[in-house]
């Protein structure tokens, strides 16, 4: 039996927060649909979203642009960071 080397990592584990349900509001799931999703499967369905409607900033690509269903998630505001719309989504859960 060889040794392992240096350069394999153990595989790592999905964290148990990332993998429970949430349950959307009704602003977000205007947007995502009303099942509860694992907080990974929210984010994957916003950018679904976002490139569907073709939201992102194409000058620079780390802002989003909102459309009306997506203003109401990001509390009215017009254009956010990807890392700003992160914690308001979370607004949006429970």
């Amino acid at each position: 039996m060889s040794e392992p080397s240096p350069t394999d990592k153990p595989k790592r584990k999905a964290n148990a927060a990332f993998m429970k349900p949430v349950q959307p509001d009704e602003t977000l799931a205007a947007v995502v649909g009303n099942q509860p999703l694992a907080r990974t499967e929210l984010t994957k369905k916003v950018w679904e979203y976002i490139r569907s409607h073709n939201l992102q900033d194409p000058e620079n690509k780390t802002f989003i642009k909102a459309d009306d269903a997506l203003k109401k998630v990001f509390d009215g505001k017009d254009r956010v960071s990807m890392f700003e719309m992160t914690k308001l989504i979370s607004g949006h859960v429970s």
